[in-house]
């Protein structure tokens, strides 16, 4: 692909794999410690929450840093912290310090120093790769993300088969580092010209505006983080409910996580004319193939409905990221990006006690049946507001990727600029 031989884009597409080889075996490797040291399910749910709530506390605050200064310098010092925390770990489990305290406190400390990543890196890609690619560069991204954060956790086991947990801490702390030398060889086109920086509290609150001015932005994100949480806990606490076996749960979900990786690659080679719509009508069709999951007969067509629902979960973020990064201007473009982080988060962290109290009342087959008819009936009705919206607004231009709109973030790429991906 044509993104793929630009050396910037190359760079990002390779440092961020590797990032996110290393952050699906800390998941994994964090979650079998904490069952080694409590063998309570309780203590590995503990640390799923250290996870993901300081992320959802801190993120849209720390994505105004990636606003009003350097975002790759911001990736660089975020990554080297983050070396640094886990070395400091290294140090804890191989001196035996380690207990389920000191896991939780290291896996929240990780998830607070990481939180302005995300939104910095989502919001660098425009100044790196021209307005008509976003969508293929959004496509080529996840298509890195899923299949690394994939593989990251099948590696755990060779890891340990040969190492220790220690030796497995030690490569994610290697893989931030790795990271961040990639992210350190960008050359980076500086965006239009920003004013001093305003402070913490007053840029918050002009980013919260920049995208509420956008509707149709602000409806897609509000429609991502409830269908979230209405579906991701339905793949860890449903899906064991469904199968009840460990090898076929691991099975269903590598099925699941390489059709994502599959949608992806897709989406990078198609172009979507109207992007909000196509966000949002994406949760129906998850909804239609979740729907009757509960009602699977045999692991084979459990699989068939998961392939098909990962395949469309790729139409579900990969259009969002670009919305937003054609419609918010430059200088609010990561604290918009970081208010879906800070919604995804949320949802991971609530989506499973839903998931559990759903399946306890109503079982198995009906509880995914709910969850079905829940996302298809959110998006028919954000679907309805967005047509709302559109007529409302007769002079927004089509959201298409290329569209004259992408030009707000105050340049336009050519092939002679430094470091311009070629058209």
């Amino acid at each position: 692909m044509t993104l793929l031989k630009d050396r910037n884009f190359l760079l990002l597409f390779v440092g961020q794999g590797i990032s996110r080889f290393g952050d699906g075996m800390f998941t994994a490797t964090t979650a079998w410690m904490a069952w080694s040291l409590t063998h309570d399910p309780a203590a590995v749910a503990l640390v799923t929450v250290a996870a993901y709530a300081p992320a959802f506390a801190a993120t849209f605050v720390a994505a105004s840093y990636a606003d009003r200064y350097d975002r790759r310098r911001l990736m660089i010092l975020t990554d080297v912290l983050r070396a640094a925390l886990v070395a400091v770990a290294v140090g804890l489990f191989a001196f035996g310090s380690v207990n389920l305290a000191v896991l939780v406190a290291a896996t929240a400390s990780l998830a607070l120093v990481g939180a302005p990543f995300a939104p910095a890196r989502n919001a660098i890609v425009p100044q790196i790769v021209p307005p008509a690619l976003l969508q293929q560069a959004n496509g080529l991204l996840q298509v890195a993300f899923r299949a690394a954060f994939f593989v990251g956790p099948l590696v755990l086991a060779p890891v340990l088969a040969v190492a220790s947990l220690t030796a497995a801490v030690a490569l994610n702390g290697l893989t931030f580092l790795l990271s961040a030398a990639a992210v350190a060889a960008l050359r980076v086109r500086a965006p239009a010209h920003r004013d001093r920086p305003a402070g913490l509290r007053s840029d918050l609150a002009a980013g919260l505006r920049a995208v509420r001015s956008e509707p149709d932005v602000l409806l897609v994100i509000v429609t991502f983080v409830l269908a979230l949480t209405l579906t991701s806990g339905f793949l860890t606490v449903g899906l064991v409910a469904l199968v009840g076996q460990g090898g076929q749960y691991g099975l269903l979900l590598g099925i699941a996580g390489l059709a994502e990786v599959a949608g992806a690659l897709l989406l990078s080679r198609v172009s979507i004319r109207r992007l909000a719509l196509v966000a949002i009508l994406a949760w129906a069709l998850l909804g239609i193939f979740r729907l009757p999951l509960g009602l699977a007969a045999s692991p084979v067509m459990a699989a068939a409905l998961l392939a098909l629902t990962g395949l469309a979960s790729a139409l579900t973020d990969i259009p969002l990221i670009a919305l937003v990064q054609q419609r918010i201007p430059d200088g609010h473009l990561a604290k918009a990006l970081g208010l879906w982080e800070a919604g995804i988060a949320g949802a991971l962290a609530v989506s499973p006690f839903i998931a559990a109290t759903t399946l306890s009342l109503v079982g198995v087959r009906a509880a995914f049946m709910l969850s079905g008819a829940a996302l298809v009936t959110l998006a028919l009705v954000a679907c309805t507001v967005l047509a709302r919206t559109t007529a409302e607004r007769p002079d927004r231009p089509d959201d298409r990727m290329g569209a004259p709109e992408q030009g707000r973030h105050g340049f336009i790429a050519s092939p002679e600029e430094p470091g311009a991906s070629p058209r």
